[in-house]
């Protein structure tokens, strides 16, 4: 009888010690994917601009064809991940990031676009669209750090695949997007 109560009282504690682990990794996942919901809001709102942009861009830098279209496909690109891949999001947010950079380096070898209001209004736009997504990545990546760090640590790790712990890639520019942009027009 007290073998059947000892070995109930260990089952009980085990059955605690796994809800428990199961509740922290709800926790951790769904704080990634509120994180990441934030950038998602920012990351639209940079989709809507960058059409407007691209259009503004047009009208003074006619031969810059293929920068323009680059920028486009790369929005396109971003847009077309499917919802719910948060890695592959965060490529093909890299990738539009680089080409941004290379729209707003025609502004500085076209005087007249770098003068032009709506120019000037739409860099604002994306520029302080640019700050909520730099603040949004800090609260997603410090959420996939505490997702990830507890999934690899113990007591996580020692249950992790029975509670399908999904690990999360963190969200940082590329080494191609933190290079300075060249322009030569000659």
């Amino acid at each position: 009888m007290i073998t059947l109560i000892i070995f109930l009282g260990i089952l009980v504690l085990i059955v605690l010690f796994l809800v428990n682990v199961f509740n922290r990794f709800a926790t951790l996942r769904n704080l990634v994917k509120d994180a990441w919901s934030n950038i998602d809001v920012a990351l639209k709102r940079r989709y809507d601009l960058i059409p407007n942009l691209v259009e503004t861009v047009k009208g003074y830098a006619k031969h810059e064809k293929s920068t323009l279209e680059a920028v486009i496909n790369a929005r396109n690109a971003a847009m077309a991940v499917p919802p719910g891949d948060i890695n592959a999001q965060i490529k093909a947010e890299n990738q539009l990031q680089q080409s941004l950079r290379s729209i707003f380096a025609l502004g500085e070898a076209y005087p007249d676009l770098k003068a032009n209001t709506n120019y000037l209004d739409l860099q604002q736009k994306l520029n302080e669209i640019e700050e909520n997504l730099e603040r949004a990545r800090r609260y997603y990546n410090g959420s996939v750090r505490e997702n990830n760090t507890y999934g690899e640590s113990v007591p996580g790790v020692l249950v992790a695949s029975l509670f399908k712990y999904q690990h999360f890639d963190y969200f940082e520019a590329e080494e191609a997007s933190r290079a300075n942009v060249k322009v030569d027009f000659s």
